[in-house]
């Protein structure tokens, strides 16, 4: 399947998701696949390999750094949400370096990017009360990681 065609599937789906959040109220389970080719395209990553289990992307080797094996986490900001949002379970028992949290408006649409290294996602986690263990909140990830892309902006470069 060539990319334009998947590019207008991912539109299509992000359209269907929409609407019908807005006819029933209740939301369609397919952000993390957006989110997933959210990063892909919008920060120049790679799709992990078919096979692999505990990560949905990779930053391929550059500049003397190694490749990078990415978990990608969606959360859809609604303004009609009260509770704090959350980030779905991350798969602590993988192999894994870092995780991406993809922010999307109500359109499923990218808001913001953010970016936390393994060994921070695993000190929070840590702290992370008994009954949460595994998650975090979408205010504790931002705090722990760093913008990496906005939808003002693009990529945010950090020094």
């Amino acid at each position: 399947m060539d990319i334009y065609r998947v590019d207008k599937l991912m539109a299509e789906a992000r359209r269907l998701a929409a609407e019908y959040r807005r006819a029933t109220g209740k939301t369609l389970a397919i952000s993390g696949e957006i989110a997933v080719s959210d990063a892909i395209h919008l920060l120049g990553l790679e799709p992990a390999p078919t096979d692999a289990d505990g990560y949905d992307v990779v930053r391929p080797p550059a500049a003397g750094r190694d490749a990078c094996r990415l978990q990608v986490k969606a959360r859809i900001v609604f303004d009609d949400s009260r509770r704090p949002h959350r980030l779905g379970q991350l798969k602590v028992d993988k192999d894994w370096d870092g995780v991406l949290l993809v922010l999307m408006d109500d359109d499923y649409e990218a808001i913001e990017i953010y970016e936390a290294d393994r060994a921070a996602v695993a000190n929070a986690l840590e702290e992370a009360t008994p009954n949460r263990r595994g998650t975090l909140s979408v205010a504790r990830f931002r705090n722990i990681g760093r913008l990496v892309w906005t939808r003002e902006e693009g990529r945010v470069s950090h020094g």
